[in-house]
């Protein structure tokens, strides 16, 4: 098993994996990570959706586009939860409030579902399994993904991770300099400054992104996520979300 701090300076989205099952006890090890994950109120705000029938991967993979979710051996999506929680009140006849049609409540069903995504990539990958986290499962089809899973009002598919085996170590990519992530007791006011060390970063991506290993882009930073924002723009989160049992706007 790899050091924690091997495994989370030396993280790499790992896109191609060998056919080969991830072993029981490794996908034990990751469920029991998932499990202990910490959470708002120890209200345990998330499920999480393990899929390894292939017929089912592929029909994700036609709906996601994205490869790896048919190559990968499991493919777990991580849904923010108040189903449960509305199931025992209402057993307990407690009164059950609106919290998820809050941002305050949306925000904790995804920041929970975010960290246990983020406990099963730790301990995946200290097993030495690769994997990619996967946003598109959230935003390209939240309503024929929530059907293909049978998810209940009160869920929401928040994001998805691929893991297998990996068949790939791609070249690590760069990341902000400490002192554009780190800040100490206030936020940095020095914003020319700022943009300067942005403008270095931006190129940096640019030059990773124009020499690794495999496909090469002229891609920068800047440019590729602000054309994200865009695209995202159009993806009708709101209206997903208000079918599926939020509504942020009462």
């Amino acid at each position: 098993m790899k050091s924690v701090k091997n495994t989370l300076l030396e993280r790499r989205s790992i896109r191609r994996y060998e056919r080969e099952d991830v072993s029981a006890d490794d996908m034990n090890l990751i469920y029991d990570a998932i499990r202990n994950t910490p959470t708002s109120y120890n209200g345990q705000q998330f499920s999480v959706i393990d899929v390894t029938d292939p017929d089912v991967k592929l029909k994700l993979f036609a709906l996601i586009g994205q490869k790896q979710v048919k190559t990968c051996s499991h493919f777990l999506l991580f849904v923010m939860d108040y189903n449960k929680i509305s199931l025992i009140g209402e057993e307990l006849g407690e009164e059950v409030p609106d919290f998820n049609n809050t941002i305050d409540g949306i925000a904790v069903g995804i920041i929970d579902a975010s960290l246990a995504m983020m406990s099963a990539l730790t301990m995946a990958d200290s097993l030495g399994l690769g994997c990619c986290p996967i946003g598109y499962a959230r935003t390209v089809a939240p309503e024929a993904v929530s059907t293909l899973l049978g998810l209940p009002k009160k869920t929401f598919v928040v994001c998805g991770l691929s893991i297998g085996v990996p068949r790939e170590t791609p070249d690590l990519k760069p990341k902000m300099p400490r002192d554009l992530v780190i800040f100490h007791d206030r936020y940095r006011d020095d914003e020319a400054k700022m943009t300067e060390e942005l403008i270095d970063y931006n190129e940096t991506i640019k030059k990773y992104n124009r020499t690794r290993e495999g496909d090469k882009t002229e891609n920068d930073w800047a440019t590729h996520i602000l054309g994200y924002y865009h695209e995202a723009m159009g993806h009708g989160i709101l209206r997903a979300m208000q079918r599926r049992g939020f509504d942020p706007r009462l």
